[in-house]
């Protein structure tokens, strides 16, 4: 670890040259064409092409769509640092000169933002080479929405066809007034589940529901028991979150369907309370399907998402301690575990640690006119991840690209 003042004072130096209009009219370019989970063919491009004319050896196509840029500049640790570049099925309604041009199709989550971030930090630190020694290895995540882009860039050989890293270190988009830099050490991130279910019901005309076992019926009372999972069989002390966020059945006013589909999700930050919930859900599904006389067992799939992402404690809190010196130390605090998931930490190989903190993006007149009294209120009324609303101040470019290039430099000889 290099010392804090040192790192914080070379990062100013090396990010010197930036050129905010520069980084600007790259994230405007992505923001315009967003494209959906392993569709980042654009900007993937983009991203290679940028790392390329740094003097970066530039892979493309791993995991689908996935970029990764080596660049080794002597001895020393090897850093990662990932990006990730997929955008959301959302229709962008924020109004802006230069929104989404792709219809239904919109950077809802900032990693428009990220690749920005990413591409700046790539080109600055190959830039200023004498000022660092080591491997620095810059990677460009595919679908992170989905959940499968991390997976797949493993299998793609990540973890074989590169260097092998000391540590690995990303950033996220969050609301909250633009200018501040949570970290938290440990669990930062849940773990996430979705579940799909279907319900098996005998179907018939909707005059005659005397003929039929109506699985709307059942899975209605499906829906309403699985809200009694977490406020009636979780302790106060554990954090989960089990929402239904599909309810599919029937194709016509007048007709019973056969069967009723509902799509959940789950988010845990505990393996035992996991458990516990899945079994929740499993029983309490087969229990109403036997209640309604169904005529066969219900289906219970359980897809796992993303698992947790515990930040190295001891990393962290180096890295919270560079930005506290680049930015002030009001600016960093610890926002605590959120229920949100992530895929990062798949990119780390077996032991490696890894660091993954927040950069706040809201405008400053957005967050001065959102209701509240208190910083809680305030941070659940201005527009969030995923949002069609979602927005960020334009002024986070430079300091997001300065917190990637700290991290790193933090590390390298």
């Amino acid at each position: 670890m290099n010392e804090p003042t040192a790192v914080a004072d070379r990062t100013r130096r090396i990010t010197a040259v930036l050129k905010p209009a520069a980084l600007e009219e790259f994230y405007r370019d992505l923001h315009r064409h967003p494209e959906l989970a392993f569709q980042e063919h654009r900007t993937a491009a983009k991203l290679a092409a940028c790392l390329r004319a740094a003097g970066y050896d530039v892979t493309e196509g791993v995991g689908g769509t996935g970029v990764v840029g080596v660049l080794v500049n002597g001895d020393g640790p090897v850093v990662w640092l990932r990006g990730d570049m997929d955008a959301l099925p959302v229709q962008e309604a924020t109004g802006l000169e230069y929104a989404s041009t792709v219809d239904g199709v919109m950077h809802a989550c900032g990693h428009d933002l990220h690749v920005t971030w990413l591409a700046g930090a790539a080109e600055a630190l190959a830039a200023a080479r004498d000022a660092w020694s080591g491997t620095l290895v810059v990677i460009g995540q595919p679908a992170e929405e989905s959940g499968g882009g991390a997976a797949a860039m493993v299998a793609g050989g990540l973890h074989t066809r590169f260097p092998r890293p000391d540590v690995l270190l990303g950033q996220h988009a969050a609301p909250g007034l633009a200018g501040f830099h949570p970290h938290t050490p440990g669990l930062t991130m849940s773990a996430s589940d979705d579940i799909d279910v279907v319900v098996h019901g005998v179907g018939g005309h909707g005059s005659r529901p005397e003929s039929t076992i109506d699985p709307v019926v059942t899975a209605a009372y499906i829906v309403t028991r699985l809200q009694t999972v977490v406020s009636r069989e979780v302790a106060a002390a554990h954090s989960v979150v089990l929402t239904v966020g599909r309810f599919h059945a029937g194709t016509k006013h007048n007709i019973i369907p056969a069967d009723a589909r509902l799509s959940l999700n789950l988010r845990t930050q505990d393996a035992h309370v996991r458990d516990r919930v899945l079994d929740a859900v499993r029983r309490i599904v087969a229990g109403e399907c036997r209640t309604a006389g169904c005529p066969e067992p219900p289906e219970v799939t359980v897809r796992p998402g993303y698992p947790n992402t515990v930040n190295d404690a001891v990393l962290d809190g180096q890295i919270a301690a560079v930005h506290r010196e680049l930015f002030g130390a009001e600016t960093v605090f610890d926002f605590g575990p959120a229920m949100g998931s992530e895929d990062f930490s798949l990119l780390a190989p077996g032991g490696v640690p890894y660091d993954y903190w927040y950069v706040t993006s809201t405008p400053a007149d957005v967050w001065e006119a959102a209701p509240g009294r208190d910083l809680a209120e305030k941070f659940g009324n201005v527009p969030g991840n995923h949002s069609p609303l979602f927005a960020p101040d334009l002024s986070v470019l430079v300091p997001g690209v300065q917190t990637l290039v700290s991290a790193a430099l933090s590390r390298l000889a």
